[in-house]
């Protein structure tokens, strides 16, 4: 009887020992799966037959290209001679400020090849100003993102009278209709509105950066990569070194546009901005909206769209800005600081342009520009 028991006994013992076992190796299995996961995204891929998940650790690094590595020579920046004293270079939030001198192209144009970007240029032919638009083509076919992909998005409202032109390969030129407005004030504002929707609607789709100008203006030098960023803004020739007291700021406190006599940075152009869609779309969101606020208000911007461009910058600083080499207007002359002229506005008569009233303002806007010599 005594053996029997004893048999029982070791029995019992084996059992809970294997039973220990198991828990054990079960608990070790699930602690290395929860710190796997720790480090490790999971994939969940479900079978629309059996309708089963099954969880795949996949990391999204693994897709990334292969980095190629190719040899440029070049000659080596002096960390002891910066490449210009004479203006400034760097904003306050380190933000780089794009003048001759301050790049190299080519190594700039290596960096963005290997990410194989695409760019769109936005203008705006209403009405009379289809009259710039063959000009304005020509030398940026010449001048504008050379040995890149471009897209000239050119927005109007008078689609017969687009002249036919022919831009190289990887360049095309997509005509968008839009509706016109009697006052040119209302067509300058409502850009907002249309490249915002535009940005949402097809831009997202089909470029990585959008570039924002005027179309009376022509291309003279080189305008590449070097002013591709998050958000650029452009300083504006008319006020470049004048101070706050100077800037034609919306002042009004009524307005959303208003910026308070000790703040601002900079006069941004509101001819000349841009960067990745996303940061474009949000731009152009805040200014199409702060617009609309004014406007159930009866409050139209002293500056209009620029206004409201100078608000969105004092508080979502560009990450780059771009110097007034890359908009200028020769009846400003010559300047020592500006050894390329890049953008330039093209001669014209304002009154046959635009209409009377729009002939006053900017006669009231030039009395106004305060440029130091």
């Amino acid at each position: 009887m005594q053996p029997e028991k004893n048999e029982k006994s070791s029995t019992r013992k084996c059992f809970c020992v294997l039973i220990y076992l198991v828990l054990l190796s079960l608990a070790s299995f699930c602690w290395i799966n929860l710190k796997r996961s720790r480090w490790h995204p999971q994939l969940t891929i479900c079978d629309p037959q059996t309708k089963a998940q099954t969880d795949v650790s996949v990391s999204r690094l693994e897709h990334l290209p292969i980095a190629s590595l190719e040899s440029m020579l070049y000659e080596k920046p002096n960390a002891l001679k910066p490449p210009r004293t004479d203006v400034l270079m760097l904003t306050p939030w380190l933000a780089p400020i794009i003048w001759e001198g301050g790049f190299n192209i080519d190594i700039l144009n290596a960096q963005f090849h290997q990410r194989n970007v695409h760019v769109g240029l936005t203008v705006f032919a209403i009405k009379k100003y289809t009259v710039f638009l063959q000009i304005f083509i020509e030398t940026a076919e010449k001048f504008f993102m050379v040995g890149h992909k471009v897209n000239y998005y050119v927005f109007t409202d008078r689609i017969k009278d687009i002249p036919n032109i022919t831009v190289a390969e990887g360049r095309q030129l997509v005509v968008l209709e839009v509706p016109s407005y009697q006052r040119w004030q209302d067509v300058s504002m409502r850009r907002m509105e249309m490249i915002r929707d535009h940005s949402q609607q097809r831009f997202i789709n089909e470029v990585d950066y959008l570039v924002c100008v005027d179309v009376d203006m022509k291309f003279s030098d080189y305008v590449g990569v070097e002013i591709l960023t998050d958000v650029f803004g452009t300083l504006h020739p008319g006020f470049y070194g004048s101070s706050r007291e100077h800037f034609t700021f919306e002042r009004r406190k009524q307005s959303t546009a208003c910026i308070p006599p000790d703040e601002g940075d900079f006069y941004y152009a509101g001819g000349y901005f841009g960067g990745t869609v996303e940061e474009v779309f949000k731009l152009t969101n805040f200014c199409h909206n702060a617009m609309m606020t004014d406007k159930a208000n009866h409050i139209e911007a002293i500056w209009h769209d620029e206004s409201y461009l100078n608000k969105y910058f004092l508080y979502h600083k560009p990450t780059k800005i771009l110097s007034p080499e890359y908009l200028w207007d020769n009846n400003f002359g010559g300047r020592d600081f500006l050894k390329k002229r890049r953008f330039v506005a093209v001669p014209k008569n304002h009154n046959a342009i635009r209409n009377r009233r729009a002939l006053n303002d900017y006669s009231r806007l030039r009395a106004k520009l305060k440029f130091l010599g």
